[in-house]
């Protein structure tokens, strides 16, 4: 029996042996890095092709996926790999491991297209679950707590699908590709990548899709994704407007074949100049804007850092408002000159037209305010929640009680609306005109309520001509009052609407499109505590100047030298 034992041991030992010194004959470059790492995966993983900076050849497989690169078998080799290196849940140990990206990862986890906090506090102090807009709930935390109410729950089933926490292929379709961590941004699939083929234990082949390219050039498709509903500056920066749910005008008979993720129809409008000229989203926005810099803001505006005149100033250009300087902006032989970072073309860069841009009755006009000639405008945002139903939660991916359903009253893109924010006259959009009504478990409404606010948006929508001084000084739609019929009557402004407002569980709402009435008292609510419409005084010298526009169009023209609003009209017209 002993001997028997030690034939059995002499045996093994022999081939193992024999099976060594095959693995040794193998060429050694399939399983060690240029940096000398074992990388047993590259016996098997020989045909992905990945960028420079992360080839195979260099990093290996692990540096990235983990798993374990010394087991010589597949079951053992794939333990605690991970698919999504950029997933945040893992990032420190793959990412943003001490040897790659770490400062990166408490800028990226604080930034708010990682919290969402901005969305969460504005929505929460809408519906009145708190005091101000400044409140701490992130999607980390809502992920770790499970924390819900009926503002959360909206936004856990509605709105829980752009964020960075999302894991990518969570969810079918266009919803799946969202999200990832870092990949949301910086994954690209090579224009020239094919499937690879494996073979199965069966002899079988086994078709995958080409490994994405990892980029620091990112694509406007990659923005677009998420940036696509709510201000839409993703697909408007392009010029598509989403459009009603009609799908006109009709292709031979059928519906319109331009269609967004979602069933949702568009007409092509205007793009912003700056996309027309092939100018992508990183030309303009910096990398502490879009990762974060590392602090946990609350809104947007404290997080950017750009704006229209960083780059078109009569002083240094490309320096941001924390006096940052733009990498891809210089003064080329007396011109400004900006590279773009995808395809390296160069655009001139003019500073604001003398005459009209710095016209001292103006001086108080954003440039989009001017500039952006058209914006989306979603009026009525109609809410149900129905607790005979269920539906996803986006966080924790369970169907869970209370299906949320959205409709609208209309939408429109012309004349967008001003208002006045801080110092700054801006433009202002209906975000969002909530009207809520919840139906319980025996199919009953239990109650319902409204919450009407306007939202200063960028649109980016910028055309190289501005609007016109009758769009801003004769329409009421402009100012802020909504579509309707304006009117002097014994020497008193007088404002007739057409939108009357709608019923609603709450009572009669406001006109949908009137942020304030004639005599400036403000209609709905505004979306930072220093955003307002216009006032009394200022509606009516803004209206004084369309009554002298019909003889005097143009800026240098004498009568607006010394302009006061008292001055009575020469030829006795007002």
């Amino acid at each position: 029996m002993a001997r028997k034992i030690i034939l059995i041991l002499l045996f093994a030992g022999i081939v193992a042996l024999v099976a060594g010194e095959r693995l040794l004959r193998r060429p050694s470059r399939l399983y060690q890095t240029t940096t000398g790492n074992v990388e047993m995966c590259l016996s098997c993983h020989q045909q992905e092709k990945l960028d420079p900076a992360h080839d195979t050849k260099i990093l290996g497989c692990s540096s990235c996926h983990l798993g374990n690169p010394l087991a010589i078998n597949e079951k053992e080799a794939h333990q605690g790999i991970v698919k999504n290196p950029g997933d945040l849940r893992v990032v420190e140990r793959t990412c943003g491991n001490d040897s790659c990206h770490a400062s990166d990862v408490k800028r990226v986890k604080n930034s708010l297209m990682a919290t969402n906090r901005g969305i969460l506090a504005t929505l929460r102090y809408y519906w009145k679950e708190a005091p101000n807009q400044n409140g701490d709930f992130s999607v980390e935390k809502l992920m770790k707590s499970g924390e819900t109410s009926l503002a959360i729950d909206y936004y856990r089933k509605l709105c829980g699908t752009c964020h960075l926490w999302k894991q990518k292929g969570d969810m079918p379709g266009f919803f799946g590709e969202k999200g990832g961590g870092c990949t949301a941004c910086h994954h690209v699939v090579p224009k020239d990548g094919r499937p690879i083929i494996y073979k199965t234990a069966d002899g079988k082949e086994d078709r995958r899709p080409p490994h994405p390219f990892i980029t620091k050039k990112i694509p406007i498709a990659n923005c677009v994704r998420c940036h696509n509903r709510s201000g839409r500056v993703g697909i408007s920066y392009q010029g598509q407007f989403e459009s009603e749910g009609y799908g006109t005008p009709y292709e031979k008979g059928g519906l319109s074949s331009k269609q967004l993720p979602g069933d949702r129809f568009y007409l092509e409008l205007s793009p912003d100049i700056h996309h027309e000229k092939g100018m992508a989203c990183i030309d303009c926005h910096t990398r502490d804007e879009i990762m974060g810099d590392g602090h946990a803001y609350a809104h947007y505006e404290q997080q950017l850092e750009i704006s229209c005149g960083t780059c078109h100033t009569s002083g240094q250009p490309g320096l941001t408002r924390r006096n940052h300087q733009l990498n891809n902006i210089a003064v080329e032989g007396g011109k400004v000159i900006l590279t773009g970072k995808l395809d390296g073309k160069k655009h001139l860069v003019l500073p604001p037209k003398k005459g009209t841009c710095d016209y001292p009755g103006h001086k108080r006009l954003s440039c989009d305010s001017c500039h952006s000639t058209w914006v989306p405008q979603c009026y009525g945002c109609h809410v149900k929640r129905d607790m005979r139903e269920t539906h996803l939660d986006k966080l924790s991916l369970k169907d869970v009680p209370g299906w949320w359903q959205e409709g609208r009253s209309y939408l429109r893109y012309e004349q967008p609306m001003l208002a006045v924010w801080g110092k700054k006259v801006v433009i202002v959009t209906p975000g969002c005109q909530d009207i809520v009504t919840l139906i319980n478990k025996k199919g009953k409404v239990e109650k319902g309520f409204n919450s009407f606010t306007m939202a200063a948006l960028s649109p980016h929508t910028t055309q190289a001509k501005g609007r016109s001084c009758a769009d801003c000084h004769t329409s009421p739609k402009t100012l802020g009052l909504g579509e309707g019929t304006l009117w002097r009557e014994n020497g008193t402004w007088k404002f007739q609407g057409l939108d009357q407002g709608v019923e609603t569980l709450s009572g009669k709402s406001p006109p949908l499109d009137g942020y304030v009435t004639i005599d400036g008292k403000p209609l709905q609510k505004s979306s930072r505590p220093d955003l307002r419409p216009f006032n009394g005084e200022e509606l009516s010298r803004i209206l004084r100047v369309g009554e002298c526009l019909p003889c005097h169009k143009s800026y240098d023209d004498p009568a607006y030298k010394d302009y006061r609003p008292d001055r009575k009209c020469p030829k006795g017209n007002f």
